[in-house]
């Protein structure tokens, strides 16, 4: 695949601190807010075009300025990564000028605001799956489910999650991340028939994830060996786009069964939001609820996780 490749300059591990292992705040607000006002025409705004040769895509800083309701010079101190002292109104404004999704909307207020000490110590806590949550796990029979940790890690998952995807205990503790498997395990590439897809959204939860988290350094670790493995990695990660995990629909190709088309869950934990319950179902009757049955009867004997992940 030619996403292996190892380029000789990875321009995005630029972006991670050698010293302190985070990724650079002030570096990913600017590049956020500039790949924002690059995808808007003014007359996707209400602006004129007058017809005025750009030599950048998308809305001038003044553009953008002038639809937010600040000045130009205070525009251009945050887009060049000054975002101490905003408030929530002048981000709410800057938001809406840039037609910014909720999750982006979140996203910019994270990048602009000052990580609090205890938030940056959690993100490096492991994480535990409550032992009450495994056992609820074994319990969903027939369908694929799994737990999904902060920076994509598969905690936890059933006998069907095995038997749809791989046997994730097969694997070592730090292989069964979802970034890793999408990216650089061929298998996988095969597996999702809209893989550009998979691997897009993958990169956006990863983003959404880093804006909260930008100081945690096993995130900057993962980041700087997909850039380094990746080129579409590298690329995607380059856009700033971000996304929540909710719902959706994913086309796969098993090698055993075949198709299918299943819906996906994806539940927030109350007591651990940075936990999720993902669940697979087919429609009842189609052909994948037919292809889950055989598959089900196919699959592996129940997996448990590593007791270290269990509480």
């Amino acid at each position: 695949m030619d996403d292996q490749t190892v380029p000789s300059r990875s321009p995005v591990v630029g972006s991670l601190s050698a010293v302190a292992g985070s990724l650079d705040r002030r570096a990913e607000l600017a590049e956020f807010l500039r790949t924002r006002r690059a995808r808007l025409k003014p007359e996707d705004v209400g602006l004129p075009d007058i017809g005025r040769h750009r030599r950048v895509p998308g809305l001038r800083r003044e553009e953008l300025a002038q639809l937010a309701g600040v000045s130009v010079a205070y525009y251009i101190r945050l887009e060049q990564g000054n975002g101490r002292n905003v408030s929530s109104e002048v981000l709410g404004a800057i938001a809406r000028a840039l037609r910014l999704t909720d999750a982006e909307h979140a996203h910019l207020v994270h990048l602009a605001s000052p990580t609090p000490q205890k938030k940056r110590q959690a993100s490096t806590r492991p994480q535990h799956v409550r032992g009450a949550l495994c056992q609820l796990l074994e319990s969903i029979e027939g369908v694929p489910a799994y737990i999904g940790g902060r920076r994509s890690e598969i905690l936890a998952w059933n006998r069907m999650a095995a038997a749809l995807f791989e046997d994730w205990g097969e694997l070592p503790v730090r292989e069964r991340n979802w970034a890793r498997l999408v990216f650089l395990s061929p298998a996988y590439h095969d597996l999702f028939v809209d893989w550009d897809t998979k691997a897009t959204d993958m990169v956006s939860y990863l983003r959404l994830y880093a804006g909260c988290h930008p100081d945690d350094p096993e995130l900057s670790a993962l980041v700087g060996e997909l850039s380094v493995k990746s080129e579409v990695f590298r690329r995607l990660w380059a856009t700033h786009d971000v996304k929540e995990k909710s719902h959706g629909v994913k086309r796969m190709r098993h090698p055993l069964v075949g198709e299918l088309t299943l819906s996906y869950e994806a539940l927030t934990l109350p007591d651990d939001p940075e936990q999720s319950l993902v669940v697979y179902h087919a429609e009842p009757g189609s052909p994948s609820a037919e292809t889950l049955r055989l598959l089900a009867s196919w699959g592996p004997d129940p997996t448990h996780p590593e007791p270290a992940t269990r509480t």
